[in-house]
C-alpha cells in the first residue's frame, strides 16, 4: 500500500513538472480536455439549473391547475388547426358559474381575460405595451398575486365591475416617477379612468405567460366596458385548481364532461374548447433539453478526443525522454505494472487538471449568470463529479498507450537509448 502511494504521489509530481518545464506544449494539449468537459459541465449545468428553476415556478403556479380556453398551447395529436381554434367560442361567466357548480373536485376557480399592448395615461405621462388582465374572484390565489403597496381588488370591487385596479411594478414606477404614492391616484385605460388601489410586488413573467410586471389588473365586469370580451379578438379563459388530494386527471375528466354538457357538444363531436396544463410545456421541455444535452456531448466529445491525442502526444514524448530512467528502474526491480501504474497516474492527472480548470470557468459563469443577470445557476455536486469522471476516463484512454509502451521497454535497451 505504501510503495503504490509513493508512486501516485511521484507520478503526480512528475506530471505537475512537466506543466512546468513545458507550459506552452502542455497547455496547448490540455486546451482540449478544457474545453471538452467546459462544453459538458456548462450544458449539464445550465439545463439543470432551468428545470429546477422551471420546477419552482411549477409548483409556485401550482401543477394541479388546469387552463381551459379556445387555443391549444400544443397541437392535438397533429397540425396545429388554428383556423378551427379561432371560432371556437369563448369562455364566459356562463362557463365559470359551470365549473362552479359542476365540478366538486374544483377547489377554486376563475374568469381572466388578458389584453396586450395597451396604453395606459397618468396626466402627461403616458405608456404603452401593457398587459391588462381582467378578473374575477380568486385569480390573486389561483396565480400567487403579491403587493408591495395598497391591497388587492376586494370581492365587491370584483363583483361590481368597479373602476379600480393593481398596477405591475414596473408600470407603476414608469406612471409614478420619484417614488410617488400611487394609491388613490386615477389612471386611464382608452378612456376610461380606473382608481390605483395596489401595486404588485416585481416578479417577472411566469411560465403561464403572464407579464405582471408590466400589466395591471382590473374587475373583469369593468373590462366590458372597455373592450368587446365577446369578439373572437379575445380569448377569455377558465383557471380551474383541484382540491387537495384530487389527481389532475380527474379535475380535467370533470371540467371537460361539465364544459361539454354546457355547451351541448354531442358525443362523438371534438371539444369546442381546449383544456391546457404547465405539464405539457415541461413535457416538451424535457424533450428539448434532452436534445440540448446530446449537442453539448457530442460537441465536448470532439473536443475531448482532440484533448485525449493531445495528453497521448504528451505522455509518448515523456516516455521517451525517461526512456533510460525507465532503463534503470527495471533494472534494479521496478516491476512493469509499477511502469504501467506511474505513466498512467501521470496522464490521469494531467487530465483531471484540465478538466478543473473547465469546471473553473463554468463556476465562473454560473456567478455571472447568478448575480448580474438574476438568472440562479448552480453548479452541483454531480455535475462536478460527472466531470471529474470523464477527466479521469479521458486520462486513462489516452495513457494506456503510451504507458504500455513504456512497461514493455527491455531495460538495457532502455539504458543504452540516447
Amino acid at each position: 500500500m505504501l510503495f503504490h502511494r509513493h508512486i501516485f504521489k511521484t507520478s503526480i509530481l512528475q506530471a505537475f513538472q512537466e506543466l512546468a518545464v513545458n507550459k506552452l506544449r502542455t497547455f496547448l494539449s490540455l486546451l482540449g480536455i478544457t474545453i471538452g468537459i467546459f462544453c459538458i459541465i456548462a450544458v449539464l449545468t445550465v439545463v439543470d439549473s432551468m428545470k429546477n428553476n422551471i420546477k419552482k415556478e411549477m409548483n409556485s403556479l401550482g401543477s394541479d391547475v388546469l387552463y381551459v380556453g379556445r387555443w391549444p398551447w400544443m397541437d392535438e395529436g397533429g397540425e396545429y388547426k388554428w383556423w378551427e381554434f379561432w371560432r371556437r367560442p369563448s369562455m364566459t361567466i356562463n362557463e365559470l358559474r359551470v365549473v362552479e357548480k359542476n365540478v366538486p373536485s374544483a377547489a377554486l376557480s376563475t374568469l381572466c381575460l388578458n389584453v396586450n399592448g395597451q396604453n395606459l395615461k397618468r396626466n402627461s405621462n403616458e405608456i404603452s405595451g401593457i398587459s391588462v388582465y381582467a378578473t374575477t374572484e380568486n385569480f390573486d390565489k389561483l396565480q400567487n398575486i403579491e403587493i408591495e403597496i395598497g391591497r388587492y381588488l376586494s370581492i365587491a370591487e370584483l363583483s361590481g365591475g368597479a373602476g379600480v385596479c393593481v398596477l405591475g411594478y414596473d408600470a407603476y414606477r414608469q406612471l409614478f416617477p420619484g417614488n410617488t404614492n400611487p394609491i388613490g391616484e386615477t389612471v386611464s385605460l382608452q378612456g376610461k379612468h380606473l382608481k390605483v388601489v395596489g401595486v404588485m410586488k416585481k416578479v417577472g413573467q411566469n411560465m403561464a405567460g403572464f407579464d405582471f410586471d408590466d400589466g395591471m389588473i382590473i374587475p373583469y365586469f369593468a373590462a366590458e366596458s372597455i373592450f368587446d370580451v365577446k369578439s373572437l379578438n379575445y380569448d377569455p379563459f377558465l383557471i380551474v385548481k383541484a382540491r387537495n388530494g384530487i389527481n389532475t386527471s380527474d379535475l380535467k375528466y370533470e371540467v371537460e364532461g361539465a364544459l361539454r354538457q354546457a355547451r351541448k357538444v354531442k358525443p362523438g363531436v371534438n371539444n369546442n374548447f381546449a383544456i391546457n396544463q404547465l405539464s405539457q410545456i415541461t413535457e416538451r421541455l424535457d424533450l428539448l433539453f434532452g436534445t440540448i444535452n446530446i449537442i453539448g456531448w457530442v460537441i465536448a466529445g470532439f473536443s475531448l478526443l482532440v484533448g485525449g491525442f493531445g495528453i497521448a502526444n504528451i505522455m509518448f514524448v515523456t516516455v521517451k525522454e525517461r526512456t533510460k530512467i525507465i532503463g534503470l528502474k527495471k533494472a534494479i526491480g521496478a516491476r512493469s505494472a509499477s511502469i504501467l501504474l506511474e505513466f498512467l497516474v501521470e496522464a490521469v492527472a494531467l487530465c483531471l487538471t484540465g478538466g478543473l480548470l473547465g469546471i473553473i470557468a463554468v463556476f465562473i459563469l454560473s456567478l455571472l449568470m447568478t448575480y448580474g443577470f438574476d438568472y440562479p445557476i448552480i453548479l452541483s455536486i454531480k455535475n462536478f463529479m460527472i466531470g471529474m469522471g470523464v477527466s479521469i476516463f479521458v486520462g486513462l484512454v489516452a495513457g494506456i498507450v503510451p504507458a504500455n509502451a513504456a512497461a514493455k521497454l527491455d531495460p538495457v535497451v532502455a539504458i543504452r537509448s540516447h
